[in-house]
């Protein structure tokens, strides 16, 4: 059985798509390289920010429901995303620019030998960095070359997904007898999980809460998680084994960028499977990703209808020279 090769994207759900193509753009210097809808509600945007090249395992997305209430943090959520950065003193950066750009933080932490930083945007969806200074394992990506953080402290990729379940046990045997992982760590009720080769990029970090109330999905919440596996035929492979557990699967899914797989594995907790290609650069060149609405063959008929639905978003930066901010 191959293997998942570690954590593909994470998407998520904003009150705001211009709000959040500023906050990713010019505050975490995160480069938008598509601009697109939710294939299966063409009246939604869907943007994507990621590294340099739009890198399979760096990019983080969001949907932008229209009228949706904001969500509740609770149990039984994919409830933080991680953001890898080269090194611990890329933190004392981060910790200094969030407070000049007023976003709201814990401090440095250590969590698994790692220093961390976690903070929130505008929708208190939660986030956190994590240094790669000590890391072994899978490689993470490219900083975005002409944004505006210094590229010895700017986010290369993702790191560790957490998931907060109230079913520990259930969930640990879902990781562990299906998906592969192994758990090689814990610390009180946070365990630590991995696949692959392993390292930030590879992990996830399960919650143990019974506690909390039940989370709500809506804005400021994470819709699902996505894991990296190499080519349709991999992905073949994982739906039949998600199947012959009892899972009931999407089946393959052509997403275009990439093909998929999505299985609800657990209360509330979506996962997806995602091959690394085709990637992002098929419809646009390297200059300009993200630049232009970008439709998929099955939606390019409609293109004029989806223009109608959703209000134009101005994010052209290839005309824009943005000087690196060291603080």
């Amino acid at each position: 059985m191959n293997h998942l090769k570690g954590v593909h994207h994470v998407t998520a759900i904003t009150s705001s798509a211009e709000e959040n193509y500023k906050f990713f753009t010019y505050v975490l210097g995160m480069r938008l390289v598509k601009k697109t809808v939710n294939q299966d509600d063409i009246q939604t945007y869907h943007l994507f920010f990621a590294d340099d090249k739009g890198s399979a395992g760096t990019d983080m997305t969001f949907f932008d429901f229209p009228n949706i209430s904001k969500g509740v943090h609770g149990t039984n959520e994919i409830s933080k995303t991680s953001f890898r950065v080269p090194t611990d003193a890329s933190l004392e950066y981060w910790e200094k620019r969030f407070d000049r750009l007023h976003v709201k933080h814990t401090g440095i932490k250590e969590q698994f030998g790692k220093k961390t930083l976690s903070f929130v945007d505008f929708d208190d969806q939660q986030y956190q960095l994590i240094s790669d200074e000590h890391d072994t394992g899978i490689e993470s990506g490219t900083p975005w070359q002409d944004g505006p953080i210094p590229l010895e402290y700017a986010i290369t990729g993702l790191g560790p997904v957490f998931v907060r379940v109230a079913d520990f046990n259930y969930f640990k045997d879902v990781l562990e007898k299906v998906m592969l992982f192994t758990k090689i760590r814990e610390d009180g009720d946070f365990h630590l999980f991995e696949v692959g080769e392993g390292g930030n990029g590879a992990q996830v970090i399960v919650e143990h809460n019974t506690v909390l109330p039940v989370a709500r999905q809506g804005f400021g919440t994470v819709h699902h998680a996505a894991f990296r596996v190499e080519d349709r035929a991999v992905l073949d492979e994982w739906t039949a084994r998600f199947e012959s557990f009892g899972f009931h699967t999407s089946g393959y899914v052509n997403r275009h960028f990439f093909e998929s797989l999505y299985a609800r594995v657990a209360p509330q907790i979506l996962f997806e499977l995602a091959t690394d290609g085709p990637g992002f650069m098929g419809d646009e060149p390297y200059e300009t990703l993200g630049e232009k609405l970008s439709l998929p063959p099955f939606l390019e008929p409609k293109r004029t209808q989806i223009e109608g639905l959703v209000r134009p978003i101005e994010t052209v930066r290839s005309s824009i020279s943005f000087d690196k901010e060291y603080e």
